[in-house]
Order: C-alpha cells, then structure tokens, then sequence
C-alpha cells in the first residue's frame, strides 16, 4: 500500500492490549483484576441521590472534594496530592512531566505491559532490567545512570512484592532521577512505600481505586509525592485538560475513601479466596509465585498454559495469557468470589485430566 504524504509525520507506536471484555454476561471474567465485589453501599447512594442538573457545569479542575478526602485519609497536605482518570492517566502524565532527559528510564523487563508503550509514545528511551529467576527485582540493576525509575510492587502480572528496605536502597542510589513505586495492588497484603515521601522528594506513589475501592469502572487514581513533585504534575495537566475528572466520579471517590470499614472488609475476603486459592492450585499441580495481589500468577507442570487458557475460555472462563518469552507458559488468573473460583478449580480438574 502507498504511504500518503501525511503520514509520514504520524506518531506511530503499538498500543497496549487491554484484557479482553466480553459483552456475554454469563462469563465467569479473572482475566482483568477487577473486584468481584460492589462498591461500598456509602456510593450507591450517592448515584441514587445525585442532582442530575448539576452535569450542565463543568466539574471542580482540581477535584477539591476527592484530594481532600485522600489527603485525610493518608495524613498528607492536599498539596502533596495528584488524582487523574485511573492510575494509567496519572502515570501518563507522571511519564510526560518527569521523564524528559536523554538517558533511559528503567523498569523491569516483565512488569506492567503499558511502560514500554508511554516511552514510545513520548519518545522517551528506556531499558529494561532483567528480574531474576524467581521474578524479583535486583536493586543493582537499578543503581546506574537513568533518566527515571518505576515499577509495579507488588509487580504485575507477576504478583511479586518487593520490601520497603529494597526500594529505599534503590532511592538512596538514584537522588537525582524521579523513582515511581506503582501500588495499584499494595492494599492485597503490602507495606506502602507511602511514607517514604516526607524522606525522599523524588519518590513518586501512585495508587489506583479500580482493585481495593471496587472502582475500576469510575476511572480514579492518585499519585503522593512532595509539594514540588504535585505542582509540576498539575501544571502539565492543566496545560492538557483541566477538566479530566467528572463531578460524580470525585464525589463517589471521596465517598469511597471515608468508608474505611467495607474496604477492610472486602480487602479481608479477597485476601482469604487468594489464600484457599493457591492452596487448591497447589493440589492440582499448579506452581506460582507468592502473590500478594488480587491475582495469582500461574504454571503448570504438564499442561501447555495457552492450552489451558484456550479450554478455560470455551468453558466461558476468561483469565489472562501473554505469549511472551519467560511468561508464556503463566496464567494470571484474578481472585473472584469463592463461587467464581470454585467453578475455575471444576473446569481446570476438567482440562488438567483430558
């Protein structure tokens, strides 16, 4: 085919491939890590009681109501706090305001699929450190010059989380690049690196509402950092769009925050099905890492883990699968309800017997 003229100026990268969302509703769907459970009931009714005449105006720019609510909840100054459309639209913009040197950010070579396509996207180099054989990070891989660092703890899609200690030795190593910790699942059974901001102000935390809030469809992350770090992140947004958070989003958000008892309660389930589940996998043959996510990242001895995913998906069971190298014989399988995940453990006796 004939290249127009035009498109020789196009920005052209490949795209990140979110997991699949079937519009069939009798799917059981661990493909995506969303919460199996609703809401807290506090944002029910906000949705049922909202003046609807209020969409006619623009919502708060600075989205007063959710970044006080955060603030109080961390024991930050809402200065020290950044909210944008999901974590992937904070980190974008995290990405586009810090990470604009000629030397490489890092990041590890299997982790969270969307980093690669943020510094191709802003042309930002980049290289990526191996993780060892058991898929934890070395932090010497990190002490070498860069234009940035960031990484998932616990990492995606292997569920591996990483000590507080570790990445304070990463920090101490790099005063001079802005380190990003990605806590998108940190409320599954990790240690926030959170408090790590009053020591260090080129830590940047970011953590997201669709896992542990039950969120996902709302679109609300936040990032934690020093006052400096907050304000440079705004200026960039405003210079993009000031109005990227709906009215009712921040308001459902800030809901969600102060309902602290049905997080907990919630958080506590999906930890206990994660725990019962790695024991039944176990059981049936199944090797994984020591997730403390929402997921368990899995292999199997015999069986080929695309075969696996390929016979889970025409019993109408979706999880996830990347046929990658050092991955590509893993499943990510996200922790539902127990009634989810019995129906899985009953599909893959199936399988794991043909």
């Amino acid at each position: 085919m004939n290249k127009n003229k035009w498109e020789e100026a196009v920005r052209r990268v490949v795209p990140y491939t979110p997991g699949e969302q079937p519009k069939d509703k009798d799917i059981i769907k661990l493909n995506t890590n969303e919460n199996p459970y609703a809401p807290a009931p506090s944002v029910r009714e906000i949705l049922d009681n909202f003046d609807v005449s209020s969409m006619r105006l623009y919502p708060n720019p600075d989205s007063e109501i959710l970044v006080n609510a955060i603030a109080e909840r961390y024991g930050l100054k809402p200065s020290q706090v950044f909210v944008g459309v999901g974590s992937d639209d904070v980190i974008s913009m995290a990405f586009m305001t810090f990470f604009n040197s000629e030397k490489p950010i890092l990041f590890p070579d299997v982790t969270y699929s969307f980093y690669d396509v943020w510094a191709d996207v802003y042309r930002i180099p980049y290289k990526t450190c191996p993780l060892r054989e058991d898929f934890t990070i070395n932090p010497d891989d990190y002490k070498r010059e860069n234009g940035g660092i960031i990484f998932p703890n616990p990492n995606a899609p292997t569920g591996v989380l990483e000590s507080v200690d570790m990445i304070e030795d990463i920090l101490k190593s790099n005063p001079d690049s802005v380190v990003m910790i990605d806590e998108a699942y940190i409320d599954f059974g990790g240690k926030s690196c959170l408090p790590l901001i009053e020591k260090y102000d080129n830590l940047i935390v970011i953590q997201t509402f669709s896992k542990s809030r039950s969120m996902a469809g709302m679109r609300i992350g936040f990032a934690v950092g020093n006052e400096k770090l907050i304000k440079y992140m705004n200026d960039v947004k405003f210079s993009v769009n000031s109005y990227t958070m709906n009215s009712i989003t921040q308001i459902c958000g800030a809901e969600a925050v102060r309902d602290e008892k049905y997080f907990t309660e919630t958080v506590n389930k999906i930890i206990e099905t994660r725990e019962n589940s790695k024991k039944k996998l176990a059981e049936l043959g199944f090797t994984f890492t020591d997730s403390m996510s929402n997921f368990i990242f899995a292999s199997h001895s015999t069986k080929d883990a695309g075969y696996i995913f390929e016979e889970l998906k025409k019993r109408k069971i979706f999880v996830r699968y990347w046929n990658k190298p050092r991955i590509n014989n893993h499943m990510r399988i996200t922790v539902g309800t127990d009634e989810e995940m019995n129906a899985l453990f009953k599909a893959l006796e199936e399988i794991l017997h043909e």
